[in-house]
């Protein structure tokens, strides 16, 4: 498969190629094509709307993020490896969003204290999830949107059970199913990637 360059891309749509972003062993990510285009269209975002990325990992859904609030809006960008925060610099450099997003290393919980009101949040993971939706509660607007990814069923449900207790309206949860075609000499098969539940919710 051929490469795609960062200047290829001149889309407004989600869906950037999982190629097209800088990745590394140490750290997971990025979120793959598929799931970042349902989690983007979950956050119902806009230019102008304000964003935060709770474990950003790689920076796959801050970039994808930042495309649909820009130019005038703003994404942050939270994550405490040190290594994803390079990892998400570079691709925010790399697709120009600089100005767009800022990217904060440090734990979500305390980073959120500092930051203003916003209109969704992105949740990748934390090791303090119930304290840090509770955060994220606080820090979203009336009508605000959340959406959080989780691998594991545990995370679902926790997530699920902490959403409810903070009066969240109108849940969802989704189990997103994605398998890709590999091309082979007798002809394509097909390969199942790991199973991710999207769960979203607004703010009362």
């Amino acid at each position: 498969m051929r490469r795609m360059t960062t200047k290829e891309w001149i889309y407004k749509t989600p869906g950037i190629p999982d190629e097209a972003f800088t990745q590394s062993d140490e750290v997971p990510g990025p979120t793959k094509e598929e799931i970042r285009v349902i989690t983007i269209s979950k956050a119902r975002l806009r230019d102008g709307a304000v964003v935060i990325d709770i474990g950003c990992g790689t920076g796959g859904l801050t970039v994808e993020a930042a495309l649909q609030v820009a130019p005038s809006g703003k994404v942050y960008a939270i994550d405490e490896n040190p290594e994803a925060i390079e990892l998400t610099k570079t691709n925010v450099a790399k697709f120009d969003l600089q100005k767009t997003v800022q990217v904060i290393d440090g734990k979500a919980v305390e980073a959120l204290i500092g930051l203003p009101q916003v209109d969704a949040v992105i949740f990748g993971g934390s090791h303090a999830l119930r304290e840090t939706l509770r955060a994220a509660h606080g820090k979203l607007r009336a009508g605000g949107r959340i959406v959080l990814n989780a691998i594991l069923l545990e995370t679902a449900t926790a997530a699920l059970d902490e959403l409810k207790n903070l009066g969240f309206k109108e849940l969802e949860v989704l189990e997103i199913f994605v398998a890709k075609g590999k091309t082979l000499e007798a002809g394509t098969m097909m390969l199942a990637r790991n199973p991710i539940i999207i769960v979203s919710a607004i703010k009362e």
